[in-house]
């Protein structure tokens, strides 16, 4: 499985590279702090909800420390998707955060 560190994922927004990101922690987490431009699936709602993302871009799993993320890619990757984890996730997040939903 492809993995980038969040440092890494935070330069490519500011590049202005086009992929998706994909927050799977639960609804109390995401409005504690996210990724302002992530979409947000929960881990348990993923196998229902995978249709929303594109198959046709890559998408980084987040998560908050890279764990439910590591399984959110397994799931993906037998489902056809382009992804790559991000160990370490919101836990060292350096780039923007948004609050609330």
């Amino acid at each position: 499985m492809r993995e980038q560190l969040p440092h890494e994922v935070a330069e490519r927004i500011q590049k202005g590279e086009k992929f998706e990101i994909l927050d799977v922690r639960e609804h109390d987490e995401w409005e504690s702090g996210h990724i302002p431009e992530a979409r947000h699936i929960p881990l348990g709602e993923l196998q229902g909800r995978h249709n929303e993302l594109s198959k046709d871009r890559e998408t980084v799993v987040v998560c908050r420390s890279g764990n439910r993320s590591g399984v959110a890619c397994d799931l993906l990757s037998t489902l056809g998707y382009k992804v790559v984890n991000m160990p370490g996730g919101m836990s060292i997040w350096p780039g923007q955060v948004k609050f609330g939903k």
